[in-house]
């Protein structure tokens, strides 16, 4: 293929329906259905009102999508979609319907990695190349720290998170403080009128056994617990206090967790991605360490970190263009895939 590829990215793994087009590294459209309203009164994701939801907006959202771009579906040269992680009913929405819109086009469809998908889309935000970088991707749902030799056929987990997520951590806590779903947002807002040295929260996984051991590993279930004690224990808490010292706690521990992955590696990049990524305060601190140990930092838009259809449709171009093999039609949606695992393959 010799021109730029135009490729149409569906992404289902969660509560939004998200549809990108993009040519080459250049985006055309990224429209976003969210039933996160629909979810907010139950205080988190309920599997089976995301499946309905993505099934009654996956073609409006097609077509609102073709509409921004200019285009035709004559114009498409692949489909890309997250074949996993993610709730596997509505993974299958996405999975079915791109599987549909390939077979009908006559056009290689690519099963991606959502983890990949979200590093992937830093590309929209930066002309430089990903080089061989570190990558923290926090998200509702996931935690790892890895390393990115090639974001089209080479990914390492170097950590994980052993129990809670930094993002489920977020709305969880901002549950117990009646702060609303989703937490992120809502703890980021509060925070910002606390004090972040209020509250001594405890960090996981980072005493000296622990770096001896799994040293970029993450645990937040210990933090969440340690704030859910201390509100039941102090009933004239300050809630913004409380709100920036649990935030510092978790920023302080992915960042200092990601810097130590750069140090040992001798890699001196590092992209952090995910829904955690667009926390004002995570972004402040990744920067002051990256720019104290001359590490180069990217980070997407905020708007890029939510998940969207437009990573998806990136990592689809980047495989296109790297004559990636796509996937077989039929191929089956891997609620667990591993993040080493970039895409299916015939």
């Amino acid at each position: 293929m010799k021109h730029d590829p135009v490729v149409i990215g569906i992404e289902t793994s969660c509560d939004e329906t998200a549809i990108g087009i993009v040519r080459g590294r250049t985006l055309l459209a990224n429209v976003i259905a969210s039933s996160v309203e629909e979810h907010a009164r139950f205080g988190g994701v309920v599997p089976e009102i995301a499946s309905r939801a993505h099934l009654e907006a996956m073609l409006p959202t097609i077509e609102k999508a073709l509409y921004d771009s200019k285009l035709t579906l004559a114009d498409i040269d692949a489909v890309a979609v997250t074949a996993g992680p993610g709730l596997i009913g509505a993974l299958l929405v996405g999975v079915a319907s791109a599987s549909g819109l390939a077979l009908g086009l006559g056009k290689p469809i690519f099963g991606v990695n959502h983890l990949a998908s979200h590093v992937a889309v830093d590309l929209l935000s930066h002309d430089e190349p990903i080089k061989p970088t570190i990558a923290l991707l926090v998200s509702g749902g996931h935690s790892s720290l890895l390393q990115v030799d090639d974001i089209t056929s080479s990914i390492t987990k170097l950590g994980e998170t052993m129990d809670d997520a930094a993002g489920e951590a977020f709305d969880k806590i901002a549950r117990i403080m009646n702060l609303g779903f989703p937490g992120g947002p809502a703890i980021d807002r509060e925070a910002k009128l606390g004090n972040s040295t209020a509250i001594d929260f405890p960090r996981g996984l980072t005493q000296s056994s622990d770096w001896q051991t799994r040293p970029y590993d993450f645990s937040f279930s210990g933090l969440k617990t340690a704030v859910a004690r201390y509100l039941e224990a102090t009933p004239n808490f300050v809630r913004s206090d409380v709100a920036a010292s649990f935030q510092e706690a978790i920023v302080d521990v992915l960042i200092r967790k990601a810097v130590a992955a750069c140090r040992a590696t001798g890699i001196d990049s590092l992209v952090i991605a995910g829904g955690v990524a667009a926390n004002s305060r995570l972004r402040i601190v990744a920067q002051e360490q990256c720019d104290k140990f001359k590490i180069a930092l990217r980070i997407p838009s905020p708007l890029m970190c939510t998940d969207n259809g437009a990573m998806v449709a990136t990592l689809g171009s980047l495989l296109v263009s790297a004559s990636r093999p796509p996937s077989h039609i039929g191929f089956e949606a891997d609620s667990s895939m591993s993040v080493t695992t970039i895409s299916l393959t015939l």
